[in-house]
């Protein structure tokens, strides 16, 4: 019987009105160093890959950047691969923009700034497997807190880095996203 009391009691107390449930307050998980990473497109054309990053100010603070970012590959289970991440791209192939001089790019909470990503996938040592990160570990700028950031494309589905046995990684450098 008190059972049935406690059931029908809780069903009374639902039918009242509700009161709103006010929007979630941002978080630091949300927005983790202020700086939240989305991927904005991706290109592969005869082993060259690229990968656009877009690093949207989630902070409440003004970003100034120059240069590239700071960038880690990192396996599946997070942990660092044999790749060498530098700035620029001659040293893997001949794409203008990510050889551009660096600029400062001021990014107010709400802005974006754009980066990039290039390697080959180029497979020639069969001595050992190829190269394949599912992470990144990314600081906007020597000094600046690092963070895991996973990419994947606008359908969900995982973007890697698939970089064969090159180990070689080009970042370029930040430009402003115009509104």
């Amino acid at each position: 019987m008190s059972r049935l009391l406690f059931l029908l009691l809780f069903a009374v107390s639902a039918c009242g009105t509700s009161q709103p449930v006010p929007p979630p307050s941002p978080s630091a998980e949300a927005c983790p160093g202020g700086v939240e990473f989305t991927v904005k497109g991706t290109e592969a054309a005869m082993g060259l890959r690229v990968m656009t990053l877009e690093a949207t100010n989630c902070g409440t603070e003004t970003l100034e950047l120059n240069g590239a970012p700071l960038v880690t590959v990192l396996d599946a289970d997070r942990k660092p691969l044999p790749v060498t991440v530098r700035q620029g791209a001659a040293w893997i192939s001949a794409v203008e923009a990510f050889d551009a001089e660096p600029q400062v790019v001021v990014v107010r909470p709400g802005e974006s700034a754009v980066t990039g990503l290039l390697w080959r996938n180029t497979y020639t040592d069969i001595t050992a497997p190829p190269v394949v990160g599912e992470h990144l570990e990314i600081a906007v700028a020597a000094g600046r807190p690092t963070q895991v950031f996973t990419p994947v494309g606008k359908s969900g589905n995982p973007r890697t880095i698939d970089l064969g046995s090159t180990g070689k990684l080009g970042v370029r450098p930040w430009t402003a996203v115009t509104p």
